[in-house]
Protein backbone atom coordinates (compact mmCIF):
# COMPACT_ATOMS: atom_id res chain seq x y z
CA UNK A 1 0.00 0.00 0.00
CA UNK A 2 1.05 3.40 -0.85
CA UNK A 3 0.65 5.95 2.28
CA UNK A 4 0.86 9.56 2.14
CA UNK A 5 1.18 11.13 5.56
CA UNK A 6 1.71 15.70 5.61
CA UNK A 7 2.57 17.48 8.52
CA UNK A 8 0.29 20.15 10.54
CA UNK A 9 -1.35 22.16 7.67
CA UNK A 10 -0.37 25.82 8.90
CA UNK A 11 -3.04 28.53 8.15
CA UNK A 12 -4.45 29.48 4.61
CA UNK A 13 -1.06 29.16 2.97
CA UNK A 14 -0.95 25.47 3.99
CA UNK A 15 -4.64 24.94 3.41
CA UNK A 16 -3.76 26.32 0.22
CA UNK A 17 -1.09 24.17 -0.34
CA UNK A 18 -2.40 21.14 0.26
CA UNK A 19 -5.70 21.67 -1.67
CA UNK A 20 -3.66 22.71 -4.75
CA UNK A 21 -1.24 19.90 -4.73
CA UNK A 22 -2.59 16.75 -2.94
CA UNK A 23 -5.38 15.77 -5.74
CA UNK A 24 -2.52 15.47 -8.29
CA UNK A 25 -0.73 13.76 -5.88
CA UNK A 26 -2.99 11.33 -5.14
CA UNK A 27 -2.78 10.44 -9.29
CA UNK A 28 0.36 10.59 -9.75
CA UNK A 29 1.84 8.88 -6.91
CA UNK A 30 -0.82 6.19 -7.37
CA UNK A 31 -1.27 6.89 -3.14
CA UNK A 32 -3.91 4.49 -1.48
CA UNK A 33 -4.30 6.56 1.28
CA UNK A 34 -3.41 9.95 3.06
CA UNK A 35 -3.72 11.70 6.15
CA UNK A 36 -3.34 15.22 7.26
CA UNK A 37 -2.72 16.99 10.14
CA UNK A 38 -5.35 20.05 10.69
CA UNK A 39 -4.50 21.10 14.00
CA UNK A 40 -3.45 24.08 12.96
CA UNK A 41 -5.30 24.84 9.61
CA UNK A 42 -7.31 27.38 11.31
CA UNK A 43 -5.75 30.94 11.97
CA UNK A 44 -2.92 28.97 13.12
CA UNK A 45 -4.89 27.47 16.29
CA UNK A 46 -7.62 24.82 16.33
CA UNK A 47 -9.35 23.62 12.86
CA UNK A 48 -13.05 24.45 11.86
CA UNK A 49 -15.01 22.55 10.28
CA UNK A 50 -15.37 24.44 7.02
CA UNK A 51 -11.45 24.15 6.66
CA UNK A 52 -11.68 20.68 7.76
CA UNK A 53 -14.30 20.29 4.61
CA UNK A 54 -11.30 21.49 2.85
CA UNK A 55 -9.21 19.16 3.70
CA UNK A 56 -11.06 16.03 2.99
CA UNK A 57 -12.47 17.04 -0.32
CA UNK A 58 -8.25 17.72 -1.48
CA UNK A 59 -7.88 14.06 -1.18
CA UNK A 60 -7.38 13.85 2.49
CA UNK A 61 -9.22 10.11 3.78
CA UNK A 62 -8.64 10.89 7.75
CA UNK A 63 -7.80 14.15 8.88
CA UNK A 64 -5.68 14.28 12.80
CA UNK A 65 -6.13 16.91 15.47
CA UNK A 66 -3.67 17.45 18.32
CA UNK A 67 -3.40 19.57 21.76
CA UNK A 68 -5.23 22.29 19.68
CA UNK A 69 -8.35 20.03 18.74
CA UNK A 70 -11.04 22.40 20.15
CA UNK A 71 -9.35 25.72 19.71
CA UNK A 72 -12.16 26.34 17.40
CA UNK A 73 -15.17 25.17 19.49
CA UNK A 74 -17.38 24.29 16.50
CA UNK A 75 -15.53 20.93 16.16
CA UNK A 76 -16.83 19.80 19.63
CA UNK A 77 -19.92 19.32 17.31
CA UNK A 78 -18.53 18.53 14.10
CA UNK A 79 -16.52 16.21 14.75
CA UNK A 80 -19.54 13.84 16.22
CA UNK A 81 -20.69 13.92 12.92
CA UNK A 82 -17.69 13.38 10.66
CA UNK A 83 -15.90 10.14 11.30
CA UNK A 84 -12.09 11.37 9.72
CA UNK A 85 -11.80 13.44 11.91
CA UNK A 86 -9.40 11.82 14.29
CA UNK A 87 -8.39 13.38 17.95
CA UNK A 88 -6.25 12.32 20.10
CA UNK A 89 -6.57 8.94 22.39
CA UNK A 90 -5.40 10.67 25.31
CA UNK A 91 -6.96 14.33 25.31
CA UNK A 92 -9.72 13.88 27.61
CA UNK A 93 -12.11 11.03 28.96
CA UNK A 94 -15.11 12.93 27.94
CA UNK A 95 -13.82 14.80 24.88
CA UNK A 96 -16.45 14.09 21.80
CA UNK A 97 -14.85 11.95 18.83
CA UNK A 98 -12.39 9.25 18.83
CA UNK A 99 -8.96 8.91 19.21
CA UNK A 100 -8.65 5.87 16.63
CA UNK A 101 -10.29 4.47 13.73
CA UNK A 102 -10.31 1.61 10.95
CA UNK A 103 -10.63 2.89 7.86
CA UNK A 104 -11.30 1.36 3.92
CA UNK A 105 -8.26 2.27 1.70
CA UNK A 106 -8.39 0.98 -1.84
CA UNK A 107 -9.30 -2.73 -2.84
CA UNK A 108 -10.87 -3.01 0.56
CA UNK A 109 -7.76 -2.72 2.65
CA UNK A 110 -8.28 -1.82 6.03
CA UNK A 111 -5.99 1.23 7.80
CA UNK A 112 -5.81 2.16 11.32
CA UNK A 113 -5.21 5.87 12.43
CA UNK A 114 -4.89 6.24 16.03
CA UNK A 115 -3.20 9.91 17.50
CA UNK A 116 -1.52 10.07 20.74
CA UNK A 117 -0.15 13.22 22.91
CA UNK A 118 3.05 13.44 24.37
CA UNK A 119 3.30 14.81 27.92
CA UNK A 120 6.61 16.04 27.71
CA UNK A 121 7.02 19.47 27.93
CA UNK A 122 3.41 20.29 26.96
CA UNK A 123 1.31 22.96 28.45
CA UNK A 124 -1.40 20.75 29.79
CA UNK A 125 -1.03 16.99 31.64
CA UNK A 126 -2.57 14.24 29.51
CA UNK A 127 -2.88 10.97 30.48
CA UNK A 128 0.10 7.99 29.21
CA UNK A 129 -0.18 7.65 25.86
CA UNK A 130 1.79 4.23 25.51
CA UNK A 131 -1.13 2.52 27.94
CA UNK A 132 -3.22 4.29 25.45
CA UNK A 133 -2.13 3.27 22.06
CA UNK A 134 -0.81 -0.42 23.36
CA UNK A 135 -4.91 -1.32 23.68
CA UNK A 136 -5.63 -0.11 20.14
CA UNK A 137 -2.77 -2.05 18.38
CA UNK A 138 -3.21 -5.42 20.20
CA UNK A 139 -6.91 -4.68 19.05
CA UNK A 140 -5.99 -4.29 15.40
CA UNK A 141 -3.32 -6.09 14.27
CA UNK A 142 -1.45 -6.34 11.44
CA UNK A 143 -1.69 -8.53 9.23
CA UNK A 144 -4.95 -9.61 10.70
CA UNK A 145 -7.69 -7.14 11.82
CA UNK A 146 -5.71 -4.39 9.58
CA UNK A 147 -3.05 -4.39 6.69
CA UNK A 148 -1.88 -1.08 7.94
CA UNK A 149 -1.50 1.29 11.01
CA UNK A 150 -0.75 4.62 11.66
CA UNK A 151 0.58 6.26 14.58
CA UNK A 152 0.16 10.15 15.00
CA UNK A 153 2.36 11.51 18.14
CA UNK A 154 1.96 14.97 19.07
CA UNK A 155 4.27 16.01 20.87
CA UNK A 156 6.99 18.74 21.66
CA UNK A 157 9.82 16.12 22.87
CA UNK A 158 12.02 14.20 20.04
CA UNK A 159 12.83 11.96 22.65
CA UNK A 160 9.10 10.71 23.76
CA UNK A 161 8.34 10.46 19.98
CA UNK A 162 11.53 8.11 19.66
CA UNK A 163 10.28 6.07 22.53
CA UNK A 164 6.63 5.92 21.08
CA UNK A 165 8.10 4.24 17.80
CA UNK A 166 10.56 1.79 19.38
CA UNK A 167 7.38 0.92 21.98
CA UNK A 168 5.77 0.50 18.60
CA UNK A 169 7.80 -1.10 16.32
CA UNK A 170 6.32 -4.56 14.58
CA UNK A 171 2.75 -3.06 15.62
CA UNK A 172 2.34 -0.34 13.67
CA UNK A 173 3.09 0.52 9.98
CA UNK A 174 3.81 3.74 10.63
CA UNK A 175 4.99 6.13 13.35
CA UNK A 176 5.24 9.84 12.91
CA UNK A 177 5.55 12.82 14.88
CA UNK A 178 4.01 16.37 14.60
CA UNK A 179 3.33 19.61 16.44
CA UNK A 180 6.85 21.15 16.51
CA UNK A 181 6.65 22.09 13.05
CA UNK A 182 10.03 21.51 12.38
CA UNK A 183 10.80 18.79 9.60
CA UNK A 184 13.53 16.30 10.65
CA UNK A 185 15.80 14.09 8.48
CA UNK A 186 15.98 10.72 10.34
CA UNK A 187 13.15 8.97 8.10
CA UNK A 188 13.92 4.94 8.84
CA UNK A 189 12.68 1.43 9.13
CA UNK A 190 13.20 0.42 12.50
CA UNK A 191 14.49 -3.18 13.38
CA UNK A 192 10.66 -4.97 13.58
CA UNK A 193 9.17 -3.06 10.03
CA UNK A 194 7.82 0.14 11.63
CA UNK A 195 8.57 3.16 9.13
CA UNK A 196 9.54 6.28 11.72
CA UNK A 197 9.90 9.96 11.39
CA UNK A 198 10.34 12.30 14.55
CA UNK A 199 8.44 14.97 12.99
CA UNK A 200 6.63 15.52 9.72
CA UNK A 201 7.42 18.83 9.51
CA UNK A 202 4.57 21.70 8.25
CA UNK A 203 2.46 22.83 5.36
CA UNK A 204 2.88 26.20 5.89
CA UNK A 205 5.38 28.71 4.96
CA UNK A 206 8.76 28.33 6.12
CA UNK A 207 10.17 31.91 5.93
CA UNK A 208 8.70 32.44 9.60
CA UNK A 209 8.81 31.33 12.92
CA UNK A 210 7.45 28.01 12.77
CA UNK A 211 4.82 29.04 10.74
CA UNK A 212 4.12 32.33 12.70
CA UNK A 213 4.92 36.13 11.10
CA UNK A 214 8.77 36.31 12.46
CA UNK A 215 8.21 39.98 14.25
CA UNK A 216 5.91 39.01 17.05
CA UNK A 217 7.99 36.02 17.67
CA UNK A 218 10.88 37.81 17.79
CA UNK A 219 9.30 40.45 19.81
CA UNK A 220 8.77 38.32 22.67
CA UNK A 221 12.13 36.72 22.57
CA UNK A 222 14.32 39.67 22.43
CA UNK A 223 12.33 41.85 24.98
CA UNK A 224 9.73 39.41 26.63
CA UNK A 225 6.64 41.50 25.70
CA UNK A 226 3.66 40.60 24.03
CA UNK A 227 2.42 43.12 21.68
CA UNK A 228 0.20 41.79 19.01
CA UNK A 229 -1.55 38.15 18.29
CA UNK A 230 0.50 35.67 16.54
CA UNK A 231 -0.52 35.68 13.32
CA UNK A 232 -0.13 32.61 10.04
CA UNK A 233 2.66 33.82 7.90
CA UNK A 234 1.10 33.64 4.45
CA UNK A 235 4.03 33.56 1.94
CA UNK A 236 4.93 30.56 -0.09
CA UNK A 237 4.04 26.82 1.08
CA UNK A 238 5.90 23.70 1.80
CA UNK A 239 3.83 20.73 1.45
CA UNK A 240 5.98 18.61 4.08
CA UNK A 241 5.56 14.90 5.29
CA UNK A 242 6.29 11.22 4.97
CA UNK A 243 5.78 8.86 2.22
CA UNK A 244 5.42 4.99 3.20
CA UNK A 245 5.20 1.59 1.25
CA UNK A 246 3.91 -0.92 2.89
CA UNK A 247 3.54 -5.02 2.29
CA UNK A 248 -0.07 -5.81 2.90
CA UNK A 249 0.36 -9.41 4.15
CA UNK A 250 2.69 -7.92 7.50
CA UNK A 251 1.74 -4.52 7.56
CA UNK A 252 5.19 -3.86 7.82
CA UNK A 253 7.30 -1.11 5.87
CA UNK A 254 9.29 -2.02 2.73
CA UNK A 255 10.03 2.01 2.13
CA UNK A 256 10.36 5.44 3.81
CA UNK A 257 10.90 8.84 2.45
CA UNK A 258 10.32 12.58 3.47
CA UNK A 259 8.58 14.65 1.46
CA UNK A 260 9.00 17.97 0.69
CA UNK A 261 7.01 20.08 -1.85
CA UNK A 262 7.30 23.76 -3.45
CA UNK A 263 7.86 26.43 -1.25
CA UNK A 264 11.39 27.32 0.31
CA UNK A 265 12.86 23.86 0.99
CA UNK A 266 13.87 21.47 -1.78
CA UNK A 267 11.80 18.78 -3.65
CA UNK A 268 11.84 15.27 -2.76
CA UNK A 269 9.50 12.83 -4.64
CA UNK A 270 8.90 9.13 -3.63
Amino acid sequence: MKILFLGDVMGRTGRATVAERLPKLRVDWGLDFVVVNGENATAGAGLSGDHAKLLLDAGADCVTLGDHAFDQKEMMGFIEGEARIIRPLNFSKVAPGRGARVFTATQGRRVLVAQVLGQVFMKRPFDDPFSAIETVLKTNPLGGAVQAAIVDVHAEATSEKMAMGHWCDGQASLVVGTHTHVPTGDAQILDKGTAYLTDAGMCGDYNSVIGMEKMEPLRRFITGMPKARFEPAEGDATLSGVYVETDDKTGRAKRVRMIRVGGRLAEALP
